[in-house]
């Protein structure tokens, strides 16, 4: 079954400095196992980003969180309140509101 991972942050550098940062990254997340598909977040008013990733499997998510990307966002000094949610999907409901899941 496919799940749904949410990762919330806090940042302390510019939004440039941090955009800049995310797409050094973003061919590397690009390339995880069992990753469909990731939306990146952004709050600058708040200095809060994230992302919403679409997993294969439980399997793959549990790789992703115990990887070498997260231990990464975990130490990353500028980076803090590091929160990470996995969820399961509703199919049913999703597929009425036209959610990219399937």
């Amino acid at each position: 079954m496919k799940k749904i991972l949410q990762i919330n942050l806090k940042f302390k550098v510019t939004r440039p400095e941090l955009e800049k940062a995310f797409l050094e990254g973003a061919p590397a997340i690009a390339d995880v196992k069992g990753l469909i598909w990731k939306v990146w977040l952004m709050n600058e008013a708040e200095k809060s980003a994230g992302g919403i990733y679409l997993f294969e499997d439980d399997a793959s998510v549990k790789a992703y969180l115990n990887g070498e990307i997260v231990a990464w966002l975990m130490k990353h000094p500028a980076l803090s309140n590091i929160e990470a949610k996995v969820f399961d999907i509703l199919p049913e409901h999703t597929k009425i509101t036209r959610g990219p899941v399937d």
